[in-house]
């Protein structure tokens, strides 16, 4: 008998089930690193989000970036961390450039995280009038503006409109995968 076949009826029993009838999950620890590590196990592409905010580059990378929420209105997302200090200023811009990073980023996106220090020195940057900023060397660039933030526990989830975007063909995404930076690599074919 699985879990998914017991009744209400079935509460004692179900209760009583080993955690080998689980199929080996685990009950979530109270410690945070632990699902940060398993969440570590579903790869994902990083973005640098930024904007020229009276004259000073501001930014923050997020690991937490989704496209295709909706495509009519063209909506992405990411998650931010209620205890950031970079949101609340970055949240004034009229716009927010992302820009997903290239393969090439490692460094750039440690630089661009980091709680010390010019996160913007010596980066190659790109800003348009309206004030969103762009990492040269990205795969994609979205000029978004905000659209809404919900929250949900120890994050805010941000849903941002595209206005305008540019694809770069020549740069594959830096991925983010058990806490390293990866690249893509094409998939061998199968033997026939």
């Amino acid at each position: 008998m699985s879990p998914r076949d017991l009744t209400a009826g079935d509460a004692d029993l179900a209760s009583t089930l080993e955690p080998g009838d689980q199929h080996g999950l685990e009950t979530i620890s109270s410690d945070p690193s632990d699902i940060r590590s398993a969440f570590g196990k579903f790869p994902s592409g990083v973005a640098a989000l930024c904007a020229d905010i009276a004259g000073e580059p501001t930014g923050l990378v997020a690991s937490s970036f989704s496209v295709g929420v909706s495509y009519e209105p063209p909506l992405v997302l990411f998650s931010v961390q209620n205890s950031s200090t970079t949101w609340p200023v970055l949240r004034q811009a009229g716009r927010i450039g992302v820009s997903i990073l290239g393969s090439a980023h490692a460094r750039e996106c440690y630089q661009l995280a980091s709680r010390t220090g010019d996160r913007f020195a010596g980066l190659d940057t790109r800003t348009t009038d309206l004030g969103a900023l762009f990492i040269e060397g990205s795969s994609l660039w979205l000029d978004c503006e905000i659209y809404s933030e919900t929250p949900a526990g120890d994050h805010t989830i941000v849903l941002l409109e595209v206005k305008s975007l540019k694809v770069n063909d020549d740069h594959d995404p830096l991925i983010y995968h058990s806490a390293a930076f990866r690249s893509l690599l094409p998939a061998e074919p199968k033997a026939a």
